[in-house]
């Protein structure tokens, strides 16, 4: 897709589905080894992509709800030491300038929340406990 201030990494899919999306929907974005195609949302395919580079294309379009205590979920690996990819994921949400308020949910209840989500990007990211869901926020009039 070749459009002006739109990364190349969003597929018309994905840009029509984060235009429908309003206040308070969610989308998550998924790694490899998520069992996307079975549970239940539409699921963008992001083959040959890596969580990080969508997850950066996706935040320069998508406002965060910053009407909640949380807007950003990740995986939990329920262990003591975080992925290595989270610092990815921590700096390019912090780059994006969004009031970013993440919290970790365990591998199920995550799996529960990702059903919910307007739809599910699935990545060839390699990475385990790549997995994160954004929530919508509002534009604000100026």
């Amino acid at each position: 897709m070749m459009l002006k201030g739109i990364s190349p990494v969003i597929s018309p899919e994905l840009l029509k589905v984060l235009a429908k999306m309003g206040h308070g929907d969610e989308i998550s974005i998924v790694d490899g080894n998520y069992p996307a195609e079975s549970v239940g949302p539409q699921v963008i395919r992001a083959d040959g992509l890596g969580v990080p580079a969508i997850l950066e294309a996706i935040v320069a379009l998508l406002p965060i709800d910053n009407f909640v205590d949380e807007n950003i979920f990740y995986m939990d690996n329920s262990e003591k030491e975080k992925p290595a990819i989270w610092q990815d994921f921590d700096q390019i949400l912090k780059d994006s300038g969004e009031d970013c308020r993440i919290k970790h949910l365990e591998r199920f209840d995550y799996y529960d929340r990702a059903e919910k989500s307007v739809a599910l990007v699935a990545t060839s990211e390699t990475a385990l406990y790549a997995n994160v869901i954004l929530k919508k926020g509002v534009i604000f009039p100026d």
